[in-house]
């Protein structure tokens, strides 16, 4: 069995501390980007997170990447932390038709980050998940049924019907049971692996791909990994790419049917500049 691609990369690229360390003293700002893309084959898209893109802004980062990079984008707090996935269908649709398309063959997952005190409910996420597009054909038609709300025409061309991928991020303690589990295995949706010293870290595979987003284990968002914390991730990842499970995984329940999977592993460790310097500690151990 062939192992998936495996993809190391940072949450987000703009941030001052980063400069001049990370990134070297001639580099602009609005070269940012294409260093960093030169650096990790994904990063994941924070912007959209916090408020409606253009379809020229997707298209100048698309423009910055190289042909086999991969972007993952955060779907709007407006979703999940005010609307609480209540009646989200027209924000979803304005989220697609807002220009994510347009980054074509670099868009990777969509990643749906649910607030601390938001409960497991299957009656608001099994609706949501079934709403969910999983190719782009499927998120174009979802689009146009947009309202007046967007900050720019809306971008619905579609080359062909590349798939989508979505995952959840989960920080409340009530989703820790096998109902949930069940749910996004039904919608074919990954579960994040979190791992961070706040919320669950749960190793359950749900998807054709696992997605781990690492936090600081001791500090969030700022303690870094040392050696032995690297050597541990890579022993992981490499188990679910070539399709089975790390022998510590802190699952519900048992594995998933073996196969291979990619693996997308972001740093969000960003405080002290902690998050680029591990990614490419870990890339050296993988050799990906």
């Amino acid at each position: 069995m062939r192992a998936g691609i495996i993809r190391v990369g940072i949450s987000g690229w703009t941030y001052a501390p980063w400069r001049g360390v990370f990134y070297p003293k001639e580099v602009k700002r609005e070269q940012e980007l294409a260093y960093a893309a030169s650096q990790f084959r994904t990063i994941e898209i924070n912007g959209t997170f916090y408020g409606m893109q253009t379809p020229n802004a997707f298209g100048n980062w698309a423009e910055q990447v190289p042909t086999d990079f991969m972007f993952a984008v955060k779907g709007p707090r407006y979703i999940t932390h005010m609307l609480r996935l209540r009646e989200p269908q027209v924000p979803l649709a304005n989220f697609l038709a807002s220009g994510v398309l347009r980054l074509g063959v670099h868009l990777g997952p969509i990643l749906w980050q649910f607030p601390p005190n938001f409960r497991f409910d299957p009656a608001r996420i099994e609706p949501f998940l079934k709403m969910l597009p999983h190719d782009m054909g499927h998120a174009a038609g979802l689009g146009r049924k947009h309202d007046g709300k967007l900050r720019a025409p809306a971008w619905l061309d579609v080359d062909i019907r590349r798939p989508m991928r979505h995952a959840f991020e989960i920080r409340h303690d009530s989703f820790r049971c096998q109902a949930f589990i069940d749910l996004l295995r039904a919608y074919d949706v990954a579960l994040v692996c979190a791992d961070s010293v706040e919320w669950p870290r749960l190793m359950d595979v749900t998807s054709d791909f696992v997605y781990c987003r690492l936090h600081g284990s001791q500090e969030l968002y700022a303690s870094g990994y040392d050696n032995a914390a690297l050597d541990e991730w890579a022993r992981r990842i490499k188990a679910w790419a070539s399709g089975e499970e790390p022998e510590d995984a802190e699952r519900i329940n048992g594995k998933a049917r073996a196969r291979k999977r990619d693996v997308f592993m972001f740093f969000d460790n960003d405080k002290k500049v902690r998050a680029p310097a591990n990614a490419m500690e870990l890339i050296r151990r993988l050799r990906c």
